[in-house]
């Protein structure tokens, strides 16, 4: 099981950090990516240091998830990066998982990789930028091959979700029992 964290400077510290550690504490090998080089600086100023910058990964590499945090600032960079447009079209083409929180689908939808029927959740400050009927107010929402979370608030949540779709909810359990969340 592999996960490929992308983390743009700007993106939001609790939806980066959580996911990352959740992922791990699961055992799923997690490679963080980082949009730029050097520590990333996150939204609240905490400065965070990539395994490695995201145009070093072969693009031949396979990951079972590519996760977006979001982030205001970070979702920008994520909608303007060519790597990332590849690496969630890629996931698509070989029907792998894709898991944006926040603002992040707001990059799914600038990359055109969102697709009409999809339900997404996101944070409510970017709603508007969504169709009709796509984004419901669920704080986590599964849907196909694509796992969204409303907001920091749901971080802990959505990474469950993650690690309930790549593993089971046995590896939720185990998971859990060290770090006693509401799951």
């Amino acid at each position: 099981m592999s996960a490929l964290v992308f983390l743009a400077p700007g993106f939001e510290d609790i939806e980066g950090i959580t996911v990352i550690d959740i992922l791990r504490r699961a055992e799923i090998e997690t490679v963080v990516a980082g949009l730029v080089p050097g520590p990333i600086t996150a939204a609240r100023h905490t400065k965070h240091l990539p395994d490695v910058l995201l145009s070093e990964i072969d693009p031949e590499r396979s990951f079972e998830v590519v996760v977006l945090p979001g982030g205001e600032v970070g979702a920008q960079y994520l909608a303007e990066s060519s790597l990332v447009r590849n690496w969630i079209t890629r996931q698509r083409e070989r029907d792998q998982w894709v898991a944006a929180i926040c603002a992040a689908p707001t990059a799914l939808l600038a990359h055109g990789w969102l697709r009409p029927e999809e339900k997404i959740t996101c944070h409510p400050s970017v709603r508007s930028q969504f169709s009709v009927g796509q984004v419901q107010t669920e704080r986590v929402i599964v849907d196909g091959k694509l796992i969204t979370g409303m907001a920091a608030g749901a971080a802990m949540e959505w990474a469950y979700a993650i690690v309930r779709c790549l593993r089971g909810s046995a590896a939720v359990t185990k998971v859990n029992h060290g770090v006693h969340a509401v799951v």
